[in-house]
């Protein structure tokens, strides 16, 4: 592990007025470096930053410092720093004629605009093809594409108590800091807990409770109204890396966080997750998750990605720069993580989103548990939407077929129709209703469902929406009522239709 001793926050309120004064952030990063030099930031490419970093701005001075790991002059750095304070504190080393950064400090917007920074261990920045090349144990990472998407799936209703398992550089801490009374952070990993002190502090943000440990043993029998993790879900022969690899076999490190769930969530709380799960011959990968649901809670779990073992074992090599070193080392570490899935017969590795919420007709056993597979694009924040989605689960548990066709609907914003078919045809080979907004979901309707959806304004019925749609189509009204409430609970279920609420 590394033991290189890490910068104290105690004054980082004067270092984060230099980095303001500097425009150190998002929107100024954007501004001086130009989109494609910015992007490429995001690759892990940092040639093109470089060269716009050139000139002798406090900006260009912190970039190169903080951002790209390069010395710098020491006047430079002094025009830019409060350079003693922070060569006392632990930020900065000065040697010779040159100042160096011992930590990245990484500018982050958060959701409405605020000016945050995310600090980590040097040189371990996520985002690149090539993975972040660090074979040290305890390396704590910054902000990549995992932490972002768990940020944007999170439900952000205001809470009394939140608590991040595996807070790593604390940027669910952070973002948990705008909306809970009370935030909690452990980590295995003592170091990961002060980069997460780090980070709240050098944001401005309230600070947390810090507790070292694994999953839920730091924190006792304590209940929380919000739980993120992104925890160590790597499914790897061994535990070589702390921030990655679970240390239990194979997917349980990821079943045991879900599992131990239940009992953590105070009523109406949410759960949010990214995990791995295996895919082993002769299950489906459906019911192995919905083995993982616990009691009490209803679930809704998306799974975005499956690679075969070999991809799998390919991505994590390169994550840690093991494609860097003696080919037969290489191939010695791949062969391992073959044996380990051929051993439990695992064919595919599935990455996904898990959503718990703990819900009163779940603790009396009428569960929502939604578990499907999403690859395509979705529109980030998806909070809202994970929130509309169980307000939509539990109208749909109260409602027989009766009460579904005396409801009123309005059909959801941002949906439009498409029809498909040959141009110069009387009538189109099928409609499509797609969604612009969050989950961007299409669905293909009948000529039934279509006309049904086109009207639902909230003023009518459903029944006697159907009822009219029956006359215009020669069709038994009673039939379509008794066939149609299936496709209208579907459309409801997947965000087509919203339900309005009843008056008084």
């Amino acid at each position: 592990m590394s033991t290189t001793s890490l910068p104290v926050p105690d004054r980082s309120p004067r270092l984060r007025e230099a980095l303001l004064t500097a425009a150190f952030t998002a929107d100024g990063l954007l501004d001086l470096l130009g989109a494609p030099a910015y992007a490429a930031l995001a690759r892990s490419e940092t040639v093109p930053a470089l060269r716009a970093t050139r000139g002798d701005s406090p900006l260009d001075t912190l970039v190169r410092l903080f951002l790209l790991q390069h010395p710098v002059p020491y006047e430079r750095a002094r025009a830019a720093l409060p350079l003693a304070e922070c060569v006392e504190d632990g930020w900065v080393t000065h040697v010779g004629d040159e100042v160096r950064a011992t930590v990245d400090v990484r500018p982050y917007s958060g959701p409405e605009g605020q000016d945050w920074y995310i600090v980590s261990d040097l040189g371990c920045a996520v985002g690149g093809a090539g993975g972040i090349g660090s074979r040290e144990e305890g390396v704590v990472l910054g902000v990549g594409g995992a932490s972002t998407t768990l940020a944007g799936i999170t439900v952000r209703t205001p809470v009394a108590s939140a608590l991040d398992i595996g807070t790593g550089s604390g940027i669910q801490a952070l973002h948990a800091s705008q909306h809970a009374t009370r935030v909690t952070a452990t980590d295995l990993n003592p170091r990961a807990l002060d980069f997460t002190r780090l980070t709240l502090a050098l944001s401005g943000a309230a600070p947390a409770e810090l507790h070292q440990g694994s999953l839920y043993e730091p924190v006792g029998a304590e209940t929380y109204d919000l739980i993120v993790s992104n925890p160590p879900f790597v499914i790897s022969p061994g535990a070589r890396l702390t921030y990655r690899d679970g240390g239990m076999g194979g997917d349980d490190l990821c079943r045991t966080l879900v599992q131990q769930t239940g009992d953590r969530l105070n009523e109406g709380g949410y759960a949010h997750f990214l995990a791995n799960w295996q895919h082993v011959e002769g299950e489906e990968w459906q019911n192995r998750l919905s083995s993982w649901v616990p009691h009490g809670c209803d679930a809704w779990i998306v799974q975005r990605e499956v690679q075969d073992v070999t991809q799998y074992a390919e991505l994590w090599l390169r994550d840690s720069g093991d494609h860097r070193t003696d080919p037969a080392e290489y191939a010695a570490r791949y062969d391992a993580w073959l044996d380990e899935f051929e051993a439990r017969k695992t064919k595919g590795v599935g990455f996904g989103w898990i959503t718990l919420r703990k819900s009163a007709a779940a603790v009396a056993g009428n569960p929502s548990v939604v578990i499907e597979e999403w690859p395509h694009a979705v529109e980030q924040p998806l909070g809202p939407a994970v929130e509309a989605h169980f307000a939509r689960q539990d109208y749909l548990r109260e409602q027989d077929d009766a009460a579904l066709l005396a409801g009123h609907f309005t059909l959801a914003a941002e949906v439009v129709q498409e029809q498909v078919g040959l141009p110069g045809a009387e009538d189109p080979e099928h409609v499509v209703l797609r969604q612009n907004r969050g989950m961007r979901r299409a669905t293909k309707v009948d000529a039934v469902g279509a006309g049904f959806a086109g009207v639902c304004d909230g003023t009518l019925p459903a029944g006697r929406i159907l009822d009219a749609i029956a006359q215009l189509m020669n069709e038994d009204p009673v039939l379509l009522r008794d066939r149609t409430p299936q496709a209208i609970r579907l459309l409801v279920e997947e965000g087509f239709l919203d339900p309005v609420p009843p008056v008084g």
